[in-house]
């Protein structure tokens, strides 16, 4: 409320209250301001700004020379990735191979269809020596030209036979949904649009209509629901395939619901769980909340190293010793945070921000060297695990030197709170640094809402959870899904169900590479 300057009491007690409420209020309004201009500016770089987090050269030299004026010092000898090992790591070759200049040859996969251009036969005859012209060769070209695509009729006719006293019909190959007018093809060029070409239903009718077919938006969703309804056991064995690895990263996103109940959408939440470098599948659960029951419904199972965010609901999966749950850190996610605050407090979060440089510099070293297990655990002891203890010792320094809920207070609250998760891939050579694999699993959904906007209920989550877990496994293990759908829709219908494992994607690669 606005002060009367008529109207201040004579009490100096009176004043002095008045004044440290104002100052207060003040301190309150102007907290509230600066959340929201770094929320804006969070916004208008995500929109327009340089996304990247990584430092440039420049930038690290710049930081570098931050620390050395605090008595950090990065690039020791302990830090610089070498180790101790006599055998000379296999040799390097850092420079990126030429394109060569001109046309590139079209693929040689494709069908070609042969046109032969030839002279009249008037053309034939020479009117300067009064010769025919004899053929010498040919000079051929190639070009790209495309047959657009088409929606054929197939007529099963299933001959009919009879006797005295019996009439037999011959039968014919099952299809994936019984009477139904779609088959294998037209089923999975529905789900490969939208499921990974992020083409809604609607555009999809639209494409067919130009073909001179009528499909309507409820028809399709019901296909696809159907399909998810005979893949789920397939489904199921994914999961088990996932959960058999030794560390499963995991992260979540949310994606709009109809409800009828509500005037408005809701949020439902997407889980990708993603295996490691022995089991390459991801496979996703849709849930209608983001409630922890979720997460561990689906993990109920699975024993190993859990690589997420630290999203609180995980916490009592790690607390309790006997539910056989290992927590492993993002570093990624950690470094977001001090970038992000990088407006506030620019000196102290650029300099934590060029010490986790040193730690991905061990990991590229690591790739470079193409080291893994055992081997890439003693680099990253040589190499990170000093840089570590900098950072930690780095963080205590400066924690007394921010405001707890400003933004640098929070990164570093983060850190330190999870610092055990944070730097346990140092103890084991299967562990990654960070989680950006399962993050990057997450793109199709987030593009994908762009397009189709919202599930249209819980069912239609679950159905999306199911199509899209095998369109993105099989992207994983680079096999064609269309290919991989419309084979595999066509016979698991009549599949032994104890072999269903032979259908995941990296197996069934395998028999038809």
């Amino acid at each position: 409320m606005p002060v009367d300057r008529n109207q201040l009491p004579d009490d100096a007690n009176i004043l002095k209250r008045m004044v440290t409420d104002l100052t207060a209020q003040l301190d309150a309004e102007q907290a509230r301001r600066t959340k929201i201009e770094h929320l804006l500016e969070q916004l208008l770089r995500a929109k327009s700004g340089r996304r990247s987090e990584q430092l440039s050269a420049d930038q690290l030299a710049l930081f570098t020379v931050e620390l050395e004026s605090q008595g950090v010092t990065l690039g020791s000898e302990e830090t610089d990735g070498k180790d101790d090992d006599p055998t000379p790591p296999p040799p390097v070759n850092n420079t990126q191979p030429r394109t060569p200049g001109g046309r590139r040859p079209l693929p040689g996969h494709l069908k070609r269809e042969r046109i032969v251009h030839d002279l009249a036969e008037a053309e034939k005859h020479c009117s300067l020596c009064d010769e025919d012209l004899r053929e010498i060769g040919e000079q051929t070209s190639e070009r790209y030209e495309y047959i657009p695509a088409q929606v054929i009729v197939i007529e099963d006719v299933s001959k009919k036979y009879a006797c005295a006293c019996t009439v037999t019909t011959a039968g014919k190959p099952s299809q994936p949904i019984e009477k139904s007018t779609a088959g294998a093809g037209m089923l999975t060029q529905v789900i490969v649009a939208k499921y990974a070409d992020h083409l809604p239903l609607h555009r999809q009718g639209k494409m067919f209509r130009r073909w001179g077919v009528e499909i309507s938006d409820q028809t399709m969703c019901g296909w696809m629901a159907q399909c998810a309804d005979l893949l789920d056991p397939l489904y199921g064995c994914l999961k088990t395939f996932i959960l058999s690895s030794k560390v499963v990263g995991t992260d979540d996103t949310p994606v709009k619901v109809l409800d009828k109940r509500l005037p408005q959408t809701r949020k439902g939440r997407i889980w990708p769980y993603v295996g490691d470098r022995d089991h390459p599948a991801v496979i996703y659960d849709y849930t209608p909340t983001r409630q922890r029951a979720g997460p561990e419904a689906f993990l109920k199972k699975y024993r190993g190293f859990l690589q997420a965010d630290a999203y609180a609901a995980y916490d009592a999966f790690f607390t309790n010793p006997q539910r056989g749950l290992v927590e492993v850190g993002c570093w990624a996610h950690a470094r977001r945070h001090f970038h992000n605050a990088m407006e506030s407090q620019r000196a102290p979060m650029s300099a934590v921000l060029a010490m986790i440089a040193e730690l991905y510099g061990v990991e590229k070293l690591a790739r470079q060297k193409q080291v893994r297990g055992e081997a890439l655990r003693l680099l990253r002891e040589q190499g990170a695990r000093p840089v570590l203890a900098q950072i930690h010792q780095y963080l205590l320094k400066i924690r007394e030197q921010v405001l707890p809920r400003s933004e640098a207070g929070q990164a570093i609250a983060y850190a330190l709170k999870n610092w055990t998760a944070l730097t346990r891939y140092c103890d084991d050579g299967d562990l990654s640094i960070d989680n950006n694999h399962t993050e990057r699993s997450l793109r199709g959904f987030a593009v994908g809402r762009s397009n189709w906007t919202f599930f249209g209920s819980d069912k239609g989550g679950k159905t999306a959870a199911v199509l899209r877990s095998f369109v993105a496994s099989c992207e994983l293990v680079k096999v064609d899904p269309f290919t991989w759908f419309r084979d595999i829709l066509s016979r698991i219908a009549d599949h032994p169900i104890h072999r269903l494992d032979e259908l995941l994607p990296h197996r069934w690669a395998i028999t038809n590479s």
